[in-house]
């Protein structure tokens, strides 16, 4: 039997709304769609069927939640890494711009979703700031700000002064505010998900790992601790966590931790000296750090830590001495919290979606911008896997394709970190 891991001790953990029951499967059970994880994508998915009238199963290793989908920076961002032009190119007019437009759709999807299911989630609409503080980003960013413009976006691109007022700092000289950005708790969104796709009939089921996956006759076997689900189709759905249920799948993404560290509530004088208008902001650097100020004033700094799970603020100490650097009223704070999560990046920085064969489904590979993006992919992947191949949805679907010399990712991934911080720090 696998038993529940505690959730990483994180400041959400320890805020967070109550969790909704998601017990163990111990029956076998007949299904429609089983959807292999419980973070945001699959729990969205399942609500989306659940909403249609389709039977959705939902196996969780360990809680919804959990993962990445509990434990990152709050941030609810718009569109895709790459700039529309560069989707466009890559992928057709046609295509391009249905990704463009589903892309940069995903936070008002998600808001919205928020408020018609009432979850209280701490959820806000104050837009992302992306900015830069070398003249090459600023550059990037400039451009990527036109062509959101061009396309009829609420997009606006910002000068040094206009960003010192909005962030309280001076370090940057250029960056842009999309006003349908925003935040909001992701634990507490993860479980609200969760009770919002139980409320519309959907089953999900914790401590429920997948075993093993193959095909029974004209339908999909699936092995769990205690249960064997039988279901017409699979979604796998478990984006940083992907082992190796499907062949090549794992080999298709790199598993990165991204660290967060917290401090306790700031008075009033000193969160309004930092983020005044309370956007999110990350920053486009060699290392991309994020931060924002939650609704208790804390400021919750965010970047790529050590390739390992973390337990306090001391394992991130790089990210408090960056905040100080940025408001030298901080110093002398208190740090309450450090904690972090795997999430998935692709060799191409696009999300993923696979149809290995007939009644799989596969979904992973959010770079980084996985709430808005997840939870407005549940709703693209339910219409496929009520309509199969003949429903279009917004994003490619494309062949499993292993990323060369996988093995040595971790090694990699840690040299990336350690040379993007010096030339962030020498400022090159």
């Amino acid at each position: 039997m696998t038993a529940r891991l505690p959730l990483p001790p994180s400041l959400y953990a320890d805020t967070a709304v109550a969790p909704v029951a998601t017990p163990p499967l111990d029956t076998d059970k007949n299904v429609s769609v089983a959807i292999i994880g419980g973070g945001y994508t699959g729990l969205s998915t399942a609500l989306h069927l659940a909403e249609q009238g389709v039977e959705a199963l939902v196996l969780e290793a360990q809680e919804p939640g959990w993962g990445a989908s509990g434990n990152n920076g709050g941030h609810t961002n718009p569109g895709l890494k790459h700039d529309p032009d560069q989707i466009e190119a890559d992928f057709g007019v046609e295509l391009g711009r249905r990704m463009i437009d589903f892309a940069y759709g995903t936070t008002n999807f998600t808001h919205d979703l928020i408020r018609r299911y009432q979850i209280p989630c701490e959820a806000r609409q104050n837009g992302t700031l992306r900015t830069a503080y070398n003249e090459a980003s600023a550059a990037a960013i400039e451009a990527t700000a036109q062509q959101c413009i061009r396309r009829g976006m609420p997009v606006t691109y910002l000068n040094r002064e206009q960003l010192r007022e909005m962030t309280g700092t001076d370090r940057y000289i250029g960056g842009m505010l999309d006003s349908r950005g925003g935040d909001l708790h992701p634990l507490s969104y993860a479980r609200g998900l969760a009770r919002a796709a139980i409320s519309a009939g959907a089953k999900v089921h914790g401590e429920t790992p997948a075993l093993s996956l193959r095909r029974d006759g004209r339908r999909w076997r699936i092995e769990t601790p205690r249960a064997i689900v039988h279901a017409d189709k699979v979604l796998l759905a478990t984006n940083g966590f992907t082992d190796d249920l499907w062949p090549a799948l794992r080999r298709t993404i790199v598993p990165v931790f991204s660290s967060i560290a917290a401090t306790a509530p700031l008075s009033d004088e000193v969160a309004r000296s930092i983020m005044p208008t309370r956007p999110v902001l990350y920053e486009s650097g060699h290392i991309t750090v994020y931060y924002r100020i939650d609704q208790n004033n804390r400021l919750l700094m965010g970047g790529r830590g050590p390739m390992r799970w973390i337990s306090a603020p001391n394992d991130v100490a790089y990210l408090m001495r960056y905040a100080e650097r940025l408001w030298p009223q901080l110093k002398g704070a208190t740090w309450t919290h450090g904690w972090n999560s795997r999430l998935a990046i692709t060799g191409d920085h696009y999300p993923h979606v696979h149809e290995p064969a007939e009644g799989v489904l596969i979904s992973l590979g959010c770079n980084g911008r996985g709430v808005a993006l997840s939870t407005a992919m549940g709703a693209q992947l339910a219409r496929r896997l009520i309509g199969g191949a003949r429903a279009g949805i917004d994003m490619p679907v494309t062949g499993i394709k292993p990323i060369s010399m996988h093995a040595f990712w971790p090694v990699g991934v840690t040299t990336a970190v350690i040379a993007g911080r010096v030339r962030d720090r020498l400022g090159i």
